[in-house]
């Protein structure tokens, strides 16, 4: 499970017994730190910035759940294994 904001509650031991990962992406780790290549950053964000504004890349999302619960998760669930799922479906708040 990947996360990009933190949870208000998270209790990751169930997971435990799935093999489940879990990961936090942070794009602010290098300001927080105040790296050497804090300046890197802002290349970094330039150069998305470009690419999503000439076309080059665009988000893989086709579909947006509200809400992490059970039905949410087998309903996801149902339609990736379905095999006609295209693109990314995201589950969106806890």
């Amino acid at each position: 499970m990947a996360l990009i904001d933190d949870p208000k509650v998270l209790d990751i031991a169930p997971f435990k017994n799935k093999s489940l990962s879990v990961h936090w992406e942070f794009m602010f780790t290098r300001s927080l730190f105040n790296s050497p290549t804090l300046s890197r950053q802002h290349d970094l964000l330039n150069r998305v910035t470009t690419l999503i504004d000439n076309g080059t890349i665009r988000s893989t999302m086709t579909q947006r759940v509200q809400g992490i619960c059970a039905d949410n998760l087998k309903s996801v669930h149902a339609q990736i294994e379905s095999g006609g799922t295209r693109g990314k479906i995201v589950i969106d708040g806890f």
